[in-house]
C-alpha cells in the first residue's frame, strides 16, 4: 500500500516568550496600596473591603528551603483588589475564619496561577475548601497562550518584565521590605490584570509579536 507523501498537514501555532525575549522587556511595578495583615482587628478590615469585590487576586509566599526532603509552611497570602493588595502574615496569625470563609465563598471570584500548589500547601495547616478560583494556566490556553508561569503570560499580554528577585527571600522575617511587599502585592494583582485584559479586551494570539509555529514531535 502506497502512502501519500503529498499530504499537507496544518501547522499550528503557539503563543510563547522566549527567555531572552523575556529578559529584554521593561520591569513591571506594583501601582497600587499595600496594607499589612497581623492581626484580629487588621483581618476584619481587610475582609470587610475584598466582600464588596467581585474579583479579587490570589497567591501565596513560603520561604525557601534550601535543604533537601525540608519545606516551610505558607508564610503569606495575598489577596489583591484593583487599588489595594493585602497582605495576610499567616505565620503571625494564621488563617483566621473570615479569611478562610472568603476563600470558601463560590460568589467571589478569586483569580490566580498554579492554585493547586497554593492549596495543597495551604490544606497542610488548614482545613480548608476553596471554591470560586480561576487558575490562569488553564485560563490562558484559550487564546493559544502556551506559557503558564505568570511572569511570562503577563509579558506576553503587557509587554513587561516581572521581576523575581525577591522570590527567595525570607517571608517568614519579622519585618518583610518594601521590595518584597511590591514583589508580592505585584503577583496577585498581575492575575486581575490579566483576567480583566482577556475577559474585557480580549487577545488575539496572531497579533502578538510571539505567535510562533508549533513544532510537533
Amino acid at each position: 500500500m502506497e502512502t501519500d507523501t503529498n499530504i499537507q498537514v496544518p501547522v499550528r501555532y503557539k503563543v510563547s516568550i522566549s527567555k531572552e525575549e523575556l529578559a529584554t522587556l521593561p520591569i513591571a511595578s506594583y501601582p497600587g496600596r499595600i496594607v499589612m495583615v497581623d492581626s484580629d482587628e487588621d483581618v476584619i478590615n481587610a475582609v470587610d473591603t475584598l466582600r464588596k469585590e467581585t474579583v479579587i487576586g490570589f497567591d501565596t509566599e513560603t520561604k525557601p528551603s534550601f535543604k533537601r526532603g525540608r519545606s516551610n509552611n505558607v508564610a503569606l497570602l495575598q489577596l489583591s483588589t484593583h487599588e489595594t493588595c493585602f497582605l495576610f502574615r499567616l505565620n503571625h496569625i494564621g488563617l483566621h475564619d473570615r479569611v478562610r470563609s472568603l476563600l470558601e465563598d463560590s460568589n467571589i471570584l478569586k483569580i490566580g496561577v498554579s492554585i493547586h500548589d497554593d492549596f495543597h500547601n495551604l490544606r497542610k495547616l488548614y482545613n480548608l475548601e476553596p471554591a470560586g478560583f480561576i487558575d490562569l494556566q488553564s485560563y490562558v490556553k484559550d487564546f493559544e497562550i502556551a506559557d503558564n508561569s505568570l511572569a511570562r503570560i503577563y509579558a506576553i499580554l503587557f509587554g513587561r518584565r516581572i521581576s523575581k528577585g525577591q522570590r527567595l527571600t525570607n517571608w517568614e522575617a519579622n519585618h518583610l521590605t518594601n521590595h518584597q511587599q511590591e514583589y508580592a502585592s505585584l503577583d496577585a494583582y498581575a492575575c486581575i490584570q490579566i483576567y480583566d485584559l482577556l475577559t474585557s479586551q480580549g487577545f488575539n494570539p496572531a497579533q502578538s509579536p510571539y505567535y510562533r509555529p508549533v513544532e510537533d514531535k
